[in-house]
């Protein structure tokens, strides 16, 4: 569904372009992956509603902030689409390869602390779906 983007694209709300978002999934795949470790000082009771959410049914809203993310989308680091995409691609391989061979491992979520492999996939599923949404790539 992503090679049907063209690179510079718009989304239906937010400041990145198509590119930009396939690099933002990219990064949150390496902080899944433990490559990008990122943490967001917040209370044990901020963390638990960011968690009770993350693994909940509940969709993004359109413009969710991110407040570990600049309120400028960062220049692209790939000169292609596709480039992006294979390094998305790379990673998502990545994701499901560390988990393989060790279902007990957890890595950091940086709003909502250790998350397991299922965790990572319910919010992933999320993240993407709110992504896909965001260039009318799903209703």
């Amino acid at each position: 569904m992503l090679r049907k983007l063209s690179a510079e694209q718009k989304g239906n709300w937010g400041k990145m372009n198509a590119q930009q978002m396939v690099e933002h999934i990219t990064d949150t795949l390496r902080v899944t992956n433990g490559k990008k470790f990122q943490k967001k000082e917040l209370t044990p009771e901020q963390t638990e509603k960011a968690r009770s959410f993350f693994l909940s049914d509940k969709p993004f809203r359109e413009n969710t902030t991110n407040h570990l993310l600049p309120d400028v989308p960062p220049p692209c680091t790939n000169s292609s689409m596709e480039e992006s995409i294979k390094e998305m691609e790379a990673e998502l391989h990545e994701f499901f390869s560390k988990f393989e061979n060790n279902s007990t491992q957890k890595t950091t979520n940086p709003f909502a602390g250790e998350f397991n492999f299922d965790e990572w996939v319910h919010l992933l599923h999320k993240h993407f779906l709110h992504h896909a949404k965001q260039f009318s790539l799903v209703d």
